[in-house]
């Protein structure tokens, strides 16, 4: 009998249908591919490590060995950036203009798209794509104009007003992004919380909103990129206000002319990435795995 079911097992190993063998083709596609994305992550990455580096040294001696580790790592520089230069008040107005303007983005851009994508009722495909077209509006197109709207309506060179601007920026991509993963919920999730004696604001908030969490992580992330790397809009309507942390680093790569504390500006340069780094990190894989999932459907 046992002799039996190993005959059986050696034939259906044997007309088993095997794994197609790599081709030529396909081990140079493989190679060129990874050849490009080492070269392309050595662009990204050494730049990154050389700014991180040099954030401890002196300016003799990154130009003596601008290579080189540090002889002594002085984390004096990051004192000198973040006091004198004012990187620490700068990088404090960045979190509550970047945090409230990403607060308000993703409320009212999930309530939009919610909306869009769940209900029809006359003007709503105007109003998407009215949204997309805000997606190619170029920024330093509206400068101009924005300017005067935001002198008029007492808000220019203020924190409130670079909220507002940032969130009407941030929108339509939100809109845009999250309609997709509304359009993709089942309506009988919402049939059955109406039957349950849901409200409509009860059903987003309590119902829906957590089945888009996917997608709101991502939008977030986006976002957050996005607004604390902004440089043009706060130098528009904002050079005389409270300056967020581009304007503060530029500013401080500026007035010191000729004689550079160049240990402090990349440290100054590095409280600046770090947070990005960070965010990005911890939240990675909610935008690996939700991008796919909302354009896909």
């Amino acid at each position: 009998m046992t002799s039996k079911i190993a005959s059986q097992e050696m034939k259906s190993l044997h007309f088993s249908p095997r794994n197609p063998a790599m081709t030529t083709g396909d081990k140079v596609v493989g190679a060129v591919s990874h050849t490009a994305l080492t070269i392309w992550s050595l662009i990204v990455i050494l730049p990154l490590l050389w700014t991180f580096m040099s954030s401890f040294k002196t300016s003799s001696e990154i130009f003596a060995s601008p290579f080189a580790l540090p002889s002594q790592w002085r984390f004096d520089n990051y004192i000198r950036a973040w006091s004198e230069a004012g990187i620490g008040s700068y990088f404090l107005n960045s979190v509550v203009v970047v945090g409230s303007a990403l607060v308000i983005v993703m409320v009212l851009g999930a309530m939009c798209a919610y909306v869009l994508a769940r209900y029809t009722f006359p003007g709503s495909k105007a109003i998407y794509y009215l949204m997309l077209a805000g997606l190619t509006f170029p920024i330093f197109l509206a400068m101009v104009p924005l300017f005067f709207i935001m002198r008029n309506i007492g808000l220019l060179n203020t924190l409130p007003g670079l909220i507002l601007v940032y969130v009407g920026f941030a929108l339509p991509f939100t809109v845009f992004f999250l309609f997709s993963f509304f359009k993709s919920l089942p309506h009988e999730i919402t049939e059955a919380a109406a039957l349950d004696g849901a409200g409509e604001w009860r059903t987003f908030f309590q119902v829906m909103l957590p089945m888009a969490k996917p997608g709101l992580a991502s939008v977030a992330i986006f976002n957050f990129l996005g607004l604390w790397n902004q440089f043009l809009i706060p130098v528009a309507i904002n050079a005389a206000g409270p300056r967020v942390l581009s304007q503060g680093l530029a500013a401080f790569a500026g007035q010191m002319g000729y004689a550079v504390d160049f240990g402090a500006l990349f440290a100054a340069v590095t409280v600046t990435v770090v947070p990005v780094l960070i965010v990005y990190v911890i939240f990675q894989r909610q935008l690996q795995g939700s991008v796919s999932q909302g354009t896909s459907k």
